[in-house]
């Protein structure tokens, strides 16, 4: 049942994709919009009163529409997870902006992809080179592919099932946006969306690190998990860029951020010495990452299904 509503959901995803602008999402993004304007008052306590209201929003009618279709029999429950799952997964919600940018880079077209990133992170790109703007894509898809795929695999696998898809989700959407630049000024509001985002994903990042060291480089993607994961002030994204990067043989992330364990005194002596601190495996990022990171998070994807149908197997044979 769980195998078979994730693939039957990931097919109709390829042939009609969903997207961003559907009217379940815009639904999602104007009660968070209430609920902060309402409860914002620059206080934890009233982002942690406000979370569990949209939370509460979504989670408890999946739950009613859940209960019902056991109560109605296999067929309804396997169609309420697939809708459940279509609308949580985003496997192709922003794979446009992906290919473009690689289609843009292959061409050699380096403005327009510049302008491509730009759009789909708000970052500031002009003055990105080639190798920048490809790390950076990089960064992006990994970080975008674990938070729409294989975190909402994880929490749909649980006993929760769509419950904790949609848990997944809407926990991820309200740590984004109420920890976003235009919070900066009542930015406690949103501390405890992203704690407990933290302790949500805690399990399910560190699931898509190891998928990613499986189908890749194990040794070094091991190797960079280990010592440069809390370099990135972000500690689950650093499991994934320092696990993805080591598994590609790509270097990803800052260069502030690969040193940022080195003390000042150590920095200058390594400046003073002429050597270049210590940093990730790997090479500098180029339009070919891209495609070595097409070719990951698919293997990891497949990594996933066999482990679901595995499950599934097990489960009805007991």
């Amino acid at each position: 049942m769980t195998f078979f509503s994730i693939l039957f959901a990931l097919l109709i995803e390829q042939l009609k994709p969903l997207r961003a602008d559907n009217p379940v999402y815009a639904g999602v993004r104007m009660l968070a919009m209430k609920l902060e304007r309402a409860f914002n008052a620059g206080q934890a306590h009233h982002g942690r009163i406000a979370w569990a209201l949209m939370i509460a929003a979504f989670a408890l009618p999946v739950a009613l529409l859940y209960w019902i279709a056991l109560k109605l029999g296999v067929l309804a429950v396997l169609v309420l997870n697939v809708a459940v799952v279509y609308l949580t997964l985003g496997f192709r919600h922003y794979s446009h902006y992906f290919t473009s940018i690689q289609l843009a880079l292959n061409t050699g077209d380096e403005a327009t992809a510049r302008t491509l990133l730009s759009e789909w992170t708000g970052l500031d790109t002009a003055g990105m080179d080639v190798a920048e703007v490809a790390r950076v894509t990089v960064e992006t898809a990994l970080v975008t592919t674990h938070r729409n795929v294989f975190g909402v695999f994880f929490w749909f696998l649980t006993p929760l099932g769509p419950i904790g898809a949609v848990l997944y989700r809407v926990a991820e959407y309200l740590s984004r946006v109420w920890n976003g630049p235009h919070m900066a000024e009542r930015d406690d509001f949103g501390l405890f969306a992203a704690h407990a985002f933290y302790w949500i994903d805690w399990i399910p990042v560190r699931l898509t690190a190891a998928a990613f060291a499986v189908v890749g480089n194990f040794e070094d993607a091991i190797y960079a998990w280990r010592n440069f994961a809390g370099r990135w002030q972000d500690e689950s994204i650093g499991i994934l860029l320092s696990a993805g990067g080591g598994a590609m043989g790509i270097r990803l992330g800052e260069a502030a951020e690969n040193a940022a364990d080195l003390a000042p005194a150590d920095a200058d002596l390594i400046e003073s010495a002429g050597a270049a601190p210590d940093v990730p495996p790997g090479e500098e990022a180029s339009g070919r990452a891209l495609q070595s990171t097409v070719g990951l998070v698919w293997r990891a994807l497949l990594l996933w299904m066999l482990l679901v149908l595995l499950l599934s197997i097990a489960k009805w044979l007991g």
